[in-house]
């Protein structure tokens, strides 16, 4: 989880971090691979003079060169000959050291029976650093420490020797973060700017298919960035042109269907009335006109893409005071709640036509219609509450659906073909809002419209 917080979003972002990560990983082994040469070179520099001293010690020792007798005998400098190991009862001993002057001194031919490497740490007082000054011989004690190498020889003698080893400066770490630095700002500042630059226009392309409406006139969008950042871009400009045609093309091809529909019905409609049979007749014109509501049903909820409404500031609550005036001069038993003038920026005509199809679902299924508005911080809600049976939890979204009835006989008398709630919806989220269906807890349906206020 903490990773994914820290993941960045952006295009730039990642790769910036990705580069980040890999310069951070190979300056790591690449340190590390420095280090361990720059020891193994310290190493090396003290093996090959050990090995020199102890092997021209020994050599002088068989000689006889040396005074016999034992107790400690310094000859050359730092090696001495001893009857016994000098090395501490608890040694520090370094073991690569150790097999490292047991193969330099097997190829001078020198065997010895133990070869003991111990490291003690530097004091001030340290016989080594007898006539160092006190500063100096602080320093020295903070940087480094003491390499005792004392080997025992098959007649039982023991020469030793010991010298200074120095740690690591630790100054040597500032010039490798200078270096990491001047890494970092010679590599992550062009991947930055390159990154940018390819993100940008990708960007820009977001946003503009993100407000892409085929019903507004919107200039090609510039084509920028590395090549295949620019095609992408003309084939976007490239959709949004094709699509246009398809809806203009839509929208003349529903223009004349509208036409070819509506005037054989009204061709048919005065027909009718020359029907003799009263109930004949009123069943025929009844069939008309819902073939009629259907019809511009139909008509808006394909073309809601692109309403010839402008969008205005609104007030809501007159308008669905209308709404509910007009329900209530046809008798059915909806009441409203009136409340303080609320706007909202939406089509009035289009809005006007979702409340009425909310309203009408709720006197057909639910007998009443109670209507409030409710707003909150940014928002305002139209609630229209019924006293039906409800609908089930399963089926809330699937009455969304255009031709989805729950009621499936498919009789007028039981409602439509199944399309006013689908073009509420579409109404409202054209809008900005939503409608959401929710089971009361005392029975009934609230069906909730929830609008943008300003």
């Amino acid at each position: 989880m903490i990773l994914r917080r820290l993941w960045p979003k952006s295009l730039a972002g990642q790769l910036v971090l990705l580069v980040a990560v890999a310069l951070f990983v190979a300056q790591a082994i690449n340190l590390s691979l420095m280090f361990e040469g720059r020891r193994q070179m310290r190493i090396q520099q003290i093996i090959g003079p050990t090995v020199a001293r102890l092997v021209d010690a020994d050599e002088h020792t068989r000689a006889g060169r040396l005074s016999d007798g034992f107790g400690e005998r310094r000859f050359r400098g730092r090696v001495r000959l001893l009857s016994a190991s000098p090395i501490r009862k608890n040694p520090n001993r370094q073991s690569e050291i150790e097999t490292l002057l047991t193969q330099g001194l097997a190829e001078a031919g020198l065997k010895p029976r133990m070869i003991i490497a111990d490291l003690e740490p530097l004091n001030t007082v340290d016989s080594a650093l007898s006539g160092v000054n006190f500063r100096r011989a602080a320093r020295l004690a903070r940087i480094g420490g003491i390499l005792h190498v004392a080997i025992e020889r098959t007649d039982g003698d023991w020469l030793a020797l010991r010298m200074p080893q120095f740690r690591e400066p630790r100054w040597l770490i500032l010039p490798l973060i200078a270096q990491t630095l001047i890494l970092y700002i010679c590599v992550l500042l062009p991947v930055l700017w390159g990154a940018r630059r390819i993100a940008r226009p990708l960007n820009a392309l977001a946003v503009d298919a993100q407000s892409f409406n085929p019903g507004t006139l919107t200039p090609p969008l510039p084509e920028a960035g590395p090549q295949d950042v620019r095609a992408v871009t003309t084939a976007f400009n490239a959709l949004k042109l094709r699509v246009t045609a398809m809806i203009d093309e839509k929208d003349r091809m529903l223009g004349a269907i509208g036409h070819d529909l509506r005037t054989p019905l009204a061709a048919l409609r005065v027909r009718v009335e020359s029907v003799d049979d009263e109930t004949d007749r009123i069943r025929m014109i009844e069939t008309i006109e819902e073939m009629n509501r259907t019809l511009d049903d139909i008509l808006s909820l394909a073309r809601l893409g692109r309403p010839s409404e402008p969008v205005a500031e609104t007030d809501l609550t007159a308008l669905v005071d209308a709404v509910v005036e007009d329900f209530r001069a046809i008798g059915n038993p909806v009441t409203f709640d009136e409340t303080a003038r609320i706007t909202s920026p939406v089509r009035p005509s289009l809005m006007r036509r979702a409340v009425q199809n909310l309203i009408e679902n709720a006197v057909k299924y639910g007998t009443t219609a109670d209507v409030r508005i409710v707003t909150d911080a940014g928002a305002v809600s139209i609630v229209i509450a019924d006293q039906g049976p409800g609908i089930p939890a399963d089926q809330i979204e699937a009455v969304f659906d255009p031709f989805i009835r729950l009621e499936t006989s498919r009789n007028r008398e039981t409602g439509g073909v199944g399309l006013g709630l689908a073009l509420a919806r579409a109404i409202v989220r054209e809008a900005g809002g939503d409608i959401r269906l929710e089971n009361r807890a005392g029975g009934g349906l609230n069906a909730i419209i929830r609008l943008p206020r300003n």
